[in-house]
């Protein structure tokens, strides 16, 4: 995103989709704030954010000598605003706090009314929900819409004419590749009382059919963050929705409303008082707690809400916003995610309930999905998070078990997959995970294991298998004797610019499209898969790299397993366009940067004895 000039309040109301200055979150402000250049009003200079100050300007104060006589005077305290108002600059709003654009140890105030956005700057912080919104709304475009401008773009650029592609015998082609794809056929699933569900385009739904292993839900409560909420409904349409799936759900112990002064606090305050009333209406602790969050999305209720459940209490949530379409479909899509989160199915493969599943069937097999979020933009402080899940209970691949650990910010190779102690233990995510499919597949070890990794470069593939993998074996190998096991590694990339268009129709390409010749390396192992249906916009296919395959696939079978992964997400009914592994390992760092989201991470250099001045 470009900045565009204007004053630095305006600013940050835009971004923070705010209306008053009242409601302006400083201390996110702090962060949109730092690195970029501003233009004083009063002096047109030009200056570099590093910080805000801790005191408006009408209590920040500096220390500036004044001179008395010829004699060289005494350094005295004046606050921002005074020091404006002798320069006759007379400050309309000194609540505001002061912008820090001197050095860390030299602190140089300028009042934030004083200070005008410098405009084609670019901007590299997160943007806010409303401006992701927009941006994809605007870039959305149809396949023919989108072939139309690429296509174009290559004919008014004349890169035939130019002298050095001439020069080398490069020419660029102005029409696109015709390649040939094949479209593979949608596996089969099986839900409640083992019917049969037959995929359509990428999708499927629940209507008249029950989930595969439905819970029991009996102490639950629901509690509401919404000043607008009728509880008493929620509860009815959830427990009627749930018997139709077969899941059943009793009354809920309690309906907990927030205190109305307690809507004044903090987030963190909120969450505390909430869970204290909680605690006082319940007999014990609660097997599901339903969260009824206020009405914007993305507020700052969620994070120390799943912190305080998950994370200290080891209790199970569900967050909803009351603004959204509470209809029939809105409240299965609900109970899908709650009914994988107690520990039930929603559905599964056809191939795994009849144990047919090619390759895996056979040999214990442990699918492991890969992944490492980074803080926002511009966030240098956030530590990054390598999350890791494993299919358990073989010989399904349809269930997994999360493992994160965090790591130095910025980092993508993860480095805690072996982590051996003084005493010779694994403290890894490995050995978490060996553990778990041990216990849960029959007391099998696996003897085979295929690796989805996300996130990664073309130039770190061999970071991936000469750092991560030699971690996984040295890990395997630190649990017990017996010779290593076979590994396939897959790298997922979907952060590329190639399209697929179907030559002779305007929708996106079927779900299940393949293309693994034409456009891919000449010598590796790749092929791009659109497993998914695109109503919406240009699908983009996944872009899927075969680094190592001791295993020994056949091209038909690991494109087959590919397919099928994208089939086995619990929280939806249509195929996704990455494997599930990796759609989990995705989730649980994301859940876990929002455990981490409230802790600052600040450097101290602010805090340095040094001199201060005022941008005069």
């Amino acid at each position: 995103m470009i900045v565009t000039p204007g004053p630095v309040v305006n600013f940050l109301l835009t971004n923070q989709n705010v209306r008053d200055i009242r409601d302006i979150d400083w201390p996110k402000a702090k962060r949109m704030l730092k690195n970029l250049r501003v233009k004083a009003t009063h002096n047109n200079m030009e200056f570099k954010i590093i910080r805000l100050s801790d005191q408006p300007c009408s209590r920040q104060t500096f220390p500036m000598k004044v001179r008395s006589g010829s004699s060289e005077g005494q350094t005295v305290d004046i606050t921002v605003e005074e020091y404006f108002k002798s320069k006759q600059v007379f400050l309309e709003k000194p609540y505001l706090p002061c912008l820090d654009v001197g050095k860390p140890k030299r602190p140089n105030y300028l009042p934030i009314e004083l200070a005008n956005m410098i405009s084609l700057q670019r901007y590299t912080k997160a943007l806010s929900s409303q401006q992701r919104t927009t941006l994809v709304e605007k870039s959305r475009q149809k396949p023919q819409d989108r072939m139309r401008v690429v296509t174009d773009a290559v004919k008014s650029n004349r890169y035939d004419d130019d002298p050095i592609f001439s020069s080398c015998g490069i020419k660029i082609d102005s029409q696109l590749t015709r390649v040939e794809g094949r479209v593979l056929s949608a596996p089969m699933l099986v839900v409640g009382n083992s019917q049969d569900c037959v995929p359509f385009k990428g999708r499927w739904n629940y209507n008249n059919k029950k989930l595969f292993e439905p819970v029991r839900i009996e102490r639950w409560a629901i509690v509401n963050f919404s000043a607008r909420c009728d509880m008493s409904r929620i509860s009815r349409e959830l427990i009627n929705c749930g018997r139709t799936k077969g899941i059943i759900i009793e009354g809920p112990y309690s309906l907990v409303d927030e205190d109305n002064q307690a809507r004044r606090c903090a987030p963190i305050v909120r969450v505390e008082r909430m869970f204290e009333k909680v605690k006082a209406n319940l007999p014990g602790p609660p097997e599901f707690l339903l969260c009824v969050l206020p009405e914007r999305k993305n507020c700052d209720i969620y994070g120390p809400w799943k912190k305080k459940n998950l994370h200290e209490m080891g209790i199970v949530t569900q967050c909803i916003v009351p603004s959204a379409k509470m209809n029939d479909q809105y409240f299965t899509n609900v109970l899908l995610k709650i009914n994988a989160k107690l520990g039930g199915m929603n559905s599964k493969l056809a191939l795994e309930h009849s144990r047919k599943i090619p390759v895996i069937n056979k040999i214990p097999t442990i699918i492991l999905g890969m992944d490492v979020s980074h803080g926002s933009p511009g966030r240098s402080d956030i530590p990054s998070i390598a999350a890791v899940v494993g299919s358990r209970c073989w010989p399904l691949i349809s269930r997994y078990r999360a493992s994160v650990r965090t790591q130095s910010p910025k980092v993508e190779m993860i480095d805690s997959l072996f982590k051996p102690l003084d005493n010779g233990k694994d403290d890894g995510i490995i050995r978490e995970l060996l553990l778990d499919f041990y216990t849960t597949s029959q007391q099998r070890k696996p003897e085979q294991i295929i690796i989805f990794r996300d996130g990664v470069s073309e130039s770190q593939f061999s970071q991936v298998l000469n750092l991560e993998v030699d971690q996984i074996i040295k890990a395997y190998q630190n649990m017990g004797q017996g010779p290593p096991p076979k590994i396939t590694v897959i790298i997922a990339q979907k952060n590329h610019h190639t399209k697929l268009f179907q030559a002779d129709a305007p929708d996106n390409v079927p779900a299940g499209t393949v293309v693994d010749s034409g456009i891919v390396h000449p010598k590796q192992y790749d092929f791009y898969m659109c497993a998914h249906a695109g109503p919406i916009g240009t699908s983009r296919p996944t872009h899927y790299h075969v680094l190592l395959d001791q295993i020994g696939f056949t091209a038909d079978e690991l494109q087959s397993l590919v397919l099928s992964l994208s089939y086995v997400y619990q929280r939806s009914t249509t195929a996704i366009s990455v494997v599930a592994p990796i759609c989990y390992a995705h989730l649980a760092a994301a859940q876990m940067s929002q455990f981490i989201k409230f802790e600052e991470f600040v450097v101290n250099s602010s805090n340095s004895p040094g001199t201060a001045t005022a941008a005069c």
